[in-house]
């Protein structure tokens, strides 16, 4: 009898059509000697689409965040799908009374990566790295891909040991009930939009 033919597998896509971003986090990747999974999907909308999308929970989805410390000095930060920068910890952590978040085109210079792809790995420079303290013990993570649609999905203590990540409790959990979408009661700065709060992350 005839055996049903097994479900096509979709195509990976060819060096060729990969990103030069896609190929750098990769490399990268492969360079840190972490264990990963590139997973590609289609266009997400929300947090919750990228977590099904992925395979993963919203608190697996890691949000990274591009923050500038000062003239030229910035920092990654890492934070859960779920949660959002608690910004008076992370500036006392960071020993500064102020953070800001550079815009898009200033993000894409110091990164190498346009807003929705950026990843630690393979960044133009290798800025510093502040993972909330929850994300050791998330288990199996995801993580920006280098290009739209297209993420790594690694463990969550090892990301952070292959970054050499600052770990703290630099986060609070995301109150979409506690007042207008995108904003919160300390921003960067003080009283301001959290602009960190809407969005899925810079990475995903």
């Amino acid at each position: 009898m005839t055996q049903p033919a097994e479900p096509a597998q979709p195509a990976q896509p060819s060096e060729a059509a990969q990103t030069p971003g896609e190929r750098r986090t990769q490399e990268a990747l492969a360079a840190s000697g972490i264990a990963f999974e590139i997973v590609r999907h289609g266009p997400v909308r929300s947090l919750a689409e990228a977590a099904a999308a992925r395979g993963v929970a919203p608190s697996q989805v890691i949000k990274t965040i591009v923050v500038r410390r000062g003239e030229g000095d910035f920092l990654f930060v890492l934070v859960p799908g779920d949660r959002t920068i608690a910004w008076p910890r992370l500036r006392s952590l960071l020993g500064v009374s102020r953070l800001s978040m550079p815009d898009k085109e200033v993000a894409r210079e110091v990164t190498g990566y346009e807003r929705g792809t950026i990843t630690p790995f393979g960044s133009l420079t290798a800025w510093p790295v502040v993972a909330d303290s929850r994300i050791p013990e998330a288990g199996p993570v995801s993580v920006g891909g280098g290009g739209h649609g297209v993420s790594a999905t690694v463990d969550g203590a090892a990301l952070v040991h292959a970054l050499d990540a600052r770990v703290a409790d630099i986060t609070d959990l995301d109150d979409p009930g506690g007042g207008p979408p995108g904003t919160t009661s300390s921003g960067p700065t003080g009283p301001a939009d959290r602009p960190d709060a809407t969005r899925l992350d810079e990475s995903a």
